[in-house]
């Protein structure tokens, strides 16, 4: 071929020739007929190689050309042909190369050919990526669909194609082609060809994802070998800024790309070359570049930051710009560069002085004017800790400025500088225990010590000894001035100083000089030296030649310079000589000479370690004071400071510090906070801990959340449960989590039981934020969980747990024709409610005691889920009673006959131990269980399922009906109450009756199922001596609390049952349920309990610890929510605030916290709770009432409230009975806060308290009150306290004058002086050095009959008597309670008697 190819800069260059030999494309081939030449070019390589393309570029340049329409499978076919033959020719070229008979027309064939098929080549490489691209933006649309079916039918891999043509490119470009042009210079359009194409390929968005890994590496590799090989350095860098000014993928891509020239081709000069370009123009450019640039220089940081060190000074003019992310770049790359380059003991004093710098700027910029700086300065400072690359001089300092950026206006920096202290908390130089306290106990006793040794050196201070250098720095000026004047007066010199002897030395002159130099006596030491080199020339160090040496030159021996170099010798050499010479002569003589060197090597080691004690001593204090702040965040009102103190503990916690877990346990209730940027800190916490890059894979985060349900309480259960659903309902947990689970459930992967029930546990979570994750597979889970294996298994555990799982479909809703929603809910012959019912009904009579919870999760599954749920549960009570009887009857119609429930009641009835006919209590107590939740269910399920449901149709009604009365075909309703608004109001009320009549009236009647077995309950509740297992008990008694809440009527009735065994029953658990229960009736017949309160509140004294907390929390609710009087009661809630119990003291301080914001409620009860805990009978000893007192008070803050309790308090001294109770009221008086008109209001109140002054502890409390007084008192009142300390001590030391206090009147309370009681205080409330609830003394009352009686031999009728309150025990109703339903729970409606909820 005779022809030049020319590279074209387009493809319709080639057309037309622009010179003389230059190769021209003949003819554009027809598409048709492009598949029969490349069958020819294919055939013509096999026989001729790679050099048959130039007999058919057109062939190929056909092809590229009219890329469009060719057939994908001939644009396949072409590809492949040319990569064939570019590596073809790739292994042909080294032997043409080396031809020496190479001539000039082979060498234009060969040069020819390479520039043909390169050309080819990367053309059909951007031809194929444009097609690719646009293929991905056509398949945007239906997820992965199109994209599924391509690669299923496995056609073509572009992405690897694409890899090996490069990779094939890259083989040609390495070898020695250069040879092949003339001069060896390869021209500048073939250099711009393949780096286009490489460039082309790097603007694809999809180059950083992990598939085209290769295809990255191979464009790296490609264009190291154009910069190394081809002189391609300026390009590649232009090429370097222009990609990131205007992709914004591309920083880590051309990041990796530049760490590999640097480090494989060995470019380092590039790096520079690329900081130059950024840090001279990217300042001032636009945002998006600035940004990939800094994303660059953050990148290539992280990589090589060894080579960015030496040009670090080209970027630093970037902290001065505006753009804040190229400052947080260099700040990045800084802060690499000393935690990668600049770290480690070894470092010269350069490289100290350089971190040094490094680090100053970083502190500099922890006050920069934008947050983000300071923010991202935070980071690296914490990196930097992490990594173990900050001096320890440092510490201190940082934590300083750490401390400092805590109250940053931005909660970021705010954040960032909490992590920063977990950071220097985990990795502190000193000690891991860093407590104040221990540390400066420690440094006290060194500090002693250090003192003590320190005393044995008074008389003999240690000598100092300067080295001869630091000798000589001390004297250089005044040396030189010396040989300046001598110089200057050479003729005075000559006159007088010092004179070398007859046969002297070079040595002993040296000494001498050294001498006159320790002798300040400069002037002569010179004059000496003057003298001997002119003596000494050939002696060192007085010879010319070695100064001469020294300086390369020729030395002038009267020079100034060349003197004090030869006096600096003599001093230096003859002092060093001195110390060997002297070195011998100190040997030791004794055990006296080796104390005098151990005891300054002690000194020293103590010192140190009194030095390091006052260090660590001084960073505790520092990290306590940070930490001690900010743990008090978290009870902040402020929910920023909130959110901080979140995230403080999320981060200690990574670094497993003990003292996060306490901040964890109070974080996670924060999920149900009001404040919405609360919740969102704790939802960023746990996503945090549980949902990052490496927990965020599913095994992972699978295996996370197992442990942590493993670990939890219910409590905390439901609060990961609110977590976790809203993670779902923000996609922020993967479908595959979701798939795992499933996994897990179904065995499909290994796992054990507990995980398979932890596995439903977080299904059902997750079906509480997407119902349809169970919705989508309700079949599997009931069939898994509710299965023949669980039978098997008896699994109730995993069986419950899939019920609660299942029933969160409840909460979807079910859109209607006419546009309304209903409740989701299924048919009853559904196979999920056969299934659990087959389950439940087989385990009745087993002994588990997981049945019963599984039991009552089936009965609320089905109210929940079914159509008709009363029908499926009475077939459950039937079957389940059918059992206990041994009866097999299978039909449901009608109640079970007298004879079935007298059988019942025989076979509960535990006749003699070697009775055939004994039940196990469980089974029984089994079945009383589940007709007491049915009960509840089927009340439940009348209120919010039935009455909305007919509510609904109501509306609709009436809706159609408005619809036909626009249309002129509806009546015209009634004119009255048309005009008064009242058709929907008596409307609601009249579905609302009608609900409440169905439960009071018909759920009990005795022609329904529940009422058959009310009779069995009420009689175990009744004789808890012949029923006494306590299982059973404890199940009757929750059942009759239970169906206590369907009827006003039965609740009545059985109201003196409920208070006597919650005041008698010996079993804690009763006491504790019956409590709850109570409290639930208190808010739907508040009328019934009401008179029942003193009951309630004496439960706040029981013995047991759980009933207490139990009764504490009732009350709390009850008193808070408007629906118990407070009364003089109160106080047994006060007394629980010196309760034994931790928690207890907690929640009922915690109640009081809450009361006090209510008015002025604690101020009203205050006098009633200090009359009744000051009373010996029924009070409290002196030291916790005072602790009470301390507590109540502190709510006192309003000066008219001060006032009145101070005139309230004084006139109690008039029926106070005991010297206790006048102790009690000084003491209580104490504790207001001093003021004028308080002090006025005790003057007008004296004679109350006078004649009580005579008792040593009243008057030193007023005393006391007086002296208060007295600080920063104003002037006009000094005399007023006075006065009164006056009175106070006359009334004490004297008593009573009648010109003190007048006439006072007899006080009929006290008649004579008090005499002591006959019974003994209660005992101390410290037991052991711990306070415990004082019981309250009860007063003493007739004495009557027992209530209940726990004998087994007595008769039915007489336990039925006896078993319950006297008639004249009960209450009387004088009077119904006026309720607002404002206060009300709205899960209970009102009394079912609407006269009592009216009040009429």
């Amino acid at each position: 071929m005779a022809c030049e190819f020319v590279i074209p800069g387009e493809r319709s260059e080639l057309l037309r020739s622009g010179r003389v030999r230059q190769y021209v494309v003949q003819e554009v081939l027809p598409v048709r007929q492009l598949a029969e030449h490349i069958q020819a070019f294919k055939l013509a390589f096999r026989s001729t190689g790679p050099l048959a393309l130039l007999d058919h570029f057109d062939t190929l340049y056909s092809v590229l050309s009219q890329f469009r329409a060719v057939e994908p499978s001939l644009q396949e076919q072409t590809l492949d042909l040319l990569v064939k033959a570019v590596s073809r020719h790739s292994s042909d070229l080294p032997a043409v190369l080396d031809d020496t008979t190479l001539t000039p027309s082979a060498r234009l064939d060969h040069l020819n050919a390479v520039k043909m098929s390169c050309y080819l080549l990367t053309q059909l490489i951007e031809a194929f990526d444009n097609q690719n691209y646009k293929e991905e933006l056509a398949n945007v649309g239906p997820v992965g669909k199109a994209r599924k079916l391509k690669s299923k039918s496995g056609a073509f891999d572009w992405e690897s194609a694409r890899a090996h043509a490069l990779q094939v490119l890259n083989q040609l470009l390495q070898l020695e082609i250069r040879r092949l042009w003339s001069m060896d210079q390869v021209e500048e359009e073939f250099s711009r060809l393949i780096t286009a194409c490489c460039c082309h390929i790097l603007e694809c968005p999809s180059i950083g994802q992990v598939k085209n890994k290769a295809t990255r590496e191979a464009v790296a590799h490609l264009l190291g070998v154009m910069i190394k090989r081809y002189n391609h350095m300026l390009g590649a860098t232009l090429n370097v800024i222009q990609l990131l000014q205007h992709f914004e993928h591309l920083p880590p891509v051309l990041a990796q790309s530049v760490t590999t020239w640097a480090t494989e081709y060995g470019l380092k000069s590039i790096v520079g070359e690329i900081m130059r370009e950024i840090g001279a123009g990217e300042g001032g450019r636009e945002s998006t570049g600035a940004r990939c640039c800094a994303v660059f220089l953050t990148e290539l940081a992280e990589r090589i930051p060894e080579m960015m060190a030496p040009n670090i000074s080209l970027v630093l003019d970037l902290l001065n710009g505006e753009n804040y992310t190229l400052r947080n770049a260099v700040l990045a790359a800084m802060g690499q560069m000393v935690t990668r380059v600049l770290n480690g003991p070894n470092l010269d004093g350069a490289a100290r002085d350089t971190r040094d710098r490094f680090l100053d700027t970083l502190q500099l910029h922890l006050h920069d004017v934008h947050a983000h700086v300071r923010s991202r300065s935070l980071q690296i400072f914490t990196s930097i800790v992490q990594q173990k690359a900050l001096p320890l001089k440092r510490f201190q300092s940082l934590v300083t400025l750490a401390t400092g950026r805590l109250c940053d206006k931005s909660v970021l920096v705010s954040k960032n500088a909490i992590q920063l202290l977990a950071s220097i908390m985990a990795n502190n130089p000193f000690t891991w225990k860093l407590s104040s306290t221990d540390l400066h106990s420690a440094h006290e006793k060194e500090l002693r010590k250090l003192a003590e040794m320190r005393a044995k050196f008074v008389g003999q201070p240690p000598d100092i000894q300067l080295k001869p250098e630091e000798e000589w720095e001390a004297m250089h000026p005044e040396v030189l001035l010396a040989i300046s004047d001598v110089l200057e007066g050479e003729e005075e010199s000559e006159l007088e100083g010092e004179s070398v002897a007859a046969g002297e030395s070079s040595e002993a002159v040296c000494q001498r000089i050294q001498q006159l130099l320790n002798d300040a006596k400069y002037k002569p030491a010179v004059r000496l030296l003057l003298e001997a080199r002119e003596q000494f020339l050939d002696s060192v160090p007085f010879s010319m030649e070695d100064l001469n040496e020294a300086k390369g030159g020729e030395s002038n021996p009267r020079k100034a310079g060349d003197l004090l170099k030869i006096i600096q010798a003599c001093f230096i050499g003859q002092a060093d000589a001195g110390v060997e010479l002297s070195a011998p002569l100190a040997e030791p003589s004794g055990e006296d000479d080796q104390k005098e060197t151990q005891e300054p090597s002690e000194l020293a080691k103590q010192e140190v370690l009194v030095q390091y004690l006052k260090d660590a001593l001084s960073f505790a204090s520092k990290i306590e004071g940070a930490i001690e702040i900010v743990s008090k965040f978290l009870s902040s009102k402020n929910p920023s400071v909130v959110q901080e103190t979140i995230q403080f503990f999320v981060t200690i916690s990574e670094f497993g510090i003990s003292q996060a877990l306490v901040g964890m346990r109070e974080m996670l209730p924060l999920v149900w906070s009001k404040e919405a940027g609360v919740k969102e800190a704790v939802t960023d916490a746990y996503r945090r801990l549980y949902l990052n890059e490496e927990s965020s894979k599913p095994q992972a985060l699978v295996q996370n959340l197992t442990a942590l349900i493993f670990d939890s309480n219910v409590d905390s259960i439901k609060c990961l449960e609110q977590l976790v659903s809203e993670f779902v309902q923000k996609n922020e947990i993967k479908p595959a989590v979701i798939q795992l689970l499933w996994e897990r459930l179904t065995e499909k992967v290994a796992t054990t039981p507990s995980e398979r029930r932890a596995a439903v546990i977080l299904l059902g979570m997750a079906a509480r934020g997407e119902p349809e994750i169970v919705g989508s597979n309700l079949e599997t889970l009931y069939v898994v969980g509710l299965g023949p294996r669980v039978r098997e298994q008896q699994d109730y555990q995993l069986a419950r747990d899939t019920c609660l799982a299942i029933s969160k479909l409840s909460q979807g809703k079910k859109k209607l024709l006419d546009g309304s929603a209903t409740s989701f809910r299924l048919p009853s012959n559904h196979q999920l409610f056969s299934i659990s019912q087959m389950l439940c009904i087989p385990g009745f009579c087993s002994p588990s005691p997981h049945w019963r919870p599984f039991a009552e999760a089936a009965v609320a599954l089905v109210y929940q889920l079914s159509e008709n749920p009363d029908r499926l549960c009475g077939h459950l009570l039937l079957c389940c009673a059918s059992l206990l009887t041994n009866h097999q009857e299978e039909k449901a119609d009608g109640p079970p006959s007298e004879q079935a429930e007298e059988t019942a009641e025989v076979h509960a009835t535990d006749v003699c131990p070697d009775s055939p006919s004994t039940l196990p209590a469980h089974v029984l107590g089994n079945l009383i269980a589940t007709v007491g939740h049915v009960a509840l269910q089927q009340m439940l399920h009348l209120e919010r399922a039935v009455g909305p449901e007919m509510q609904r149709r109501r509306l609709n009604r009436e809706q159609q009906e408005v619809k036909q009365k626009l249309k002129g075909k509806a009546k015209r309703a009634s004119g009255i109450e048309e005009e008064l608004g009242l058709t929907e109001a008596s409307a609601d009320d009249t579905e609302a009756e009608l609900v409440r009549s169905i439960c009071e009236a018909e759920l009990l009647d005795d022609r329904q199922l529940l009422s058959a077995f009310v009779p069995l309950i009420v009689k175990i509740c009744t004789n808890p001596g012949r029923y006494n297992d306590p299982d059973l008990c404890t199940a009757s008694c929750l059942a009759l609390c239970k169906i206590a809440m369907v009827s006003h009527d039965f609740c009545e009735k059985h109201l003196r049952l409920l208070f006597t065994m919650l005041e008698k029953s010996a079993l804690p658990s009763i006491r504790a349920n019956t409590m709850v229960a109570l409290g639930d009736l208190s808010f739907r017949f508040p009328n019934l309990i009401e008179p029942w309160t003193p009951h309630l509140y004496a439960r706040l004294r029981d013995s047991s610890p759980a009933v207490r907390r139990t009764a504490l929390i009732v009350m709390t609710h009850l008193i808070l929510k408007d629906m118990v009087k407070v009364k003089g009661q109160i106080s047994e809630m006060a007394v629980l605030v010196i309760d034994e119990e931790e928690s207890i003291a907690m929640l009922a301080r915690s109640f009081f916290n809450e009361l006090s914001h209510k008015g002025n409620a604690v101020y009203n009860l205050l006098p009633d709770i200090i009359s009744r805990l000051s009373d010996p009978e029924c009070g409290v000893e002196e030291e916790p009432f005072q602790i009470i007192m301390r507590q109540m008070f502190s709510y006192i803050t309003k000066d008219k409230q001060t006032e009145s309790l101070v005139e309230k308090l004084c006139q109690r001294f008039r029926t106070a009975r005991l010297e206790r109770q006048h102790r009690d009221l000084a003491f209580c008086l104490t504790l207001l806060p001093p003021s004028e008109r308080s002090l006025r209001k005790m003057q007008e109140h004296f004679e109350c308290f006078a004649d009580k002054l005579t008792e040593e502890a009243v008057y030193q409390h007023l005393l006391g009150i007086a002296g208060k007084l007295h600080r920063g008192i104003k002037p006009e009142l000094k005399a007023l306290v006075d006065e009164f300390e006056q009175r106070l001590s006359r009334c004490h030391n004297r008593g009573l004058e009648e010109g003190d206090i007048g006439e006072l009147a007899p006080n009929p309370a006290v008649k004579g002086p008090a005499k002591p009681s006959a019974k003994k205080t209660a005992k101390g409330a410290t037991r052991g050095g711990k306070l415990v609830t004082p019981r309250l003394r009860k007063p003493r009352q007739p004495s009557r009959r027992l209530c209940i009686t726990f004998s087994s031999d007595e008769t039915s009728e007489e336990e039925n008597e006896e078993g319950v309150a006297l008639e004249s025990e009960t209450p009387k109703i004088t009077s119904p309670i006026r309720r607002s339903t404002r206060g009300r729970n709205p899960r209970y409606t009102r009394d079912c008697t609407p006269g009592e909820d009216s009040g009429d």
